[in-house]
């Protein structure tokens, strides 16, 4: 659905990813956030592919990719783990190193990948995110209350499956309304790929597993990485009227996790790629081409 993209479906060492791929130059990895899939990207991506390589992929347990049963360690829906089969493809594909933007959950995946193949990444950008990390642990009452389904997805088995197998797009509606500042930035064609991927079961038992994961190994992975600094240079950027940004000293946290930071708050939601695609555009191609 992404026009001029190629798609293919790239098997890696655990899962099966449908991957789209258009442009020239530089590869750029292209990494969705929850409860999305690669579509998020549609008003951006074939800019992007004017200057460089642009490969787009649906997550692990996302969109048209693999969506395996969770294991009793989340250790398959471990950032770790989606990020190894992003680092796959890529090499699959050819490319060694590449420049990675993630948003949401991809930009967790992002983070983990950049500090377990830092050879990989030349550039990262990193929407509207703040380390997992330091989110649980410095939980309170305004944090929790606007990431709900932090603490909601997590729970076991089949509690939240069964909730929102219940009415899918009644729910999935309800997280782009409430954490947007525009509703009407979701295309009809956005919303209807959308629906189509969370309305199936395996998705949504996919997508707990991977919030099950952040708030399980992942933390465990964090907490020995601690100290270990992201060296290649770093864009963050975020939405103004985001809780992340409203919140959240966002540049100086990530300047602690990385030596070159630069950042800059949009004036939007959490969507940044849907709500305000000509300045993520050209914040992204004026970084990835600095």
């Amino acid at each position: 659905m992404l026009t001029n993209f190629k798609q293919q479906f790239i098997a890696t060492s655990e899962a099966n990813i449908n991957v789209f791929m258009s442009g020239k130059g530089f590869p750029l990895l292209l990494l969705h956030g929850y409860p999305q899939n690669h579509f998020i990207w549609h008003k951006i991506a074939s800019r992007l592919a004017e200057d460089f390589t642009v490969i787009v992929t649906d997550l692990r347990g996302y969109g048209d990719s693999s969506k395996p049963k969770g294991d009793p360690d989340r250790s398959n829906y471990s950032k770790r783990a989606i990020a190894r089969d992003q680092v796959e493809i890529m090499s699959q594909l050819g490319y060694e190193e590449f420049y990675l933007v993630g948003h949401d959950r991809g930009a967790r995946v992002a983070h983990r990948l950049t500090l377990d193949y830092p050879e990989k990444v030349k550039k990262l950008a990193l929407l509207d995110i703040l380390p997992t990390y330091d989110l649980y642990k410095t939980s309170d009452q305004e944090f929790a209350t606007a990431y709900y389904h932090w603490f909601f997805l997590i729970q076991p088995y089949p509690l939240p499956e069964t909730l929102i197998s219940a009415n899918p797009e009644y729910f999935l509606r309800h997280c782009l309304q409430s954490w947007s500042q525009d509703f009407s930035a979701f295309t009809s064609e956005a919303l209807a790929e959308y629906i189509r991927c969370f309305s199936d079961f395996a998705t949504i038992h996919a997508t707990c597993e991977d919030y099950r994961a952040a708030a399980a190994i992942d933390l465990i992975h964090d907490e020995l990485d601690l100290t270990k600094k992201i060296q290649c240079p770093v864009l963050v950027l975020w939405g103004k009227k985001g809780i992340i940004g409203q919140k959240y000293n966002v540049l100086s946290t990530w300047q602690k996790r990385a030596i070159n930071v630069r950042g800059m708050a949009i004036n939007c939601g959490h969507f940044l790629p849907e709500e305000t695609p000509e300045e993520t555009y050209l914040f992204l191609r004026e970084f990835l081409e600095d």
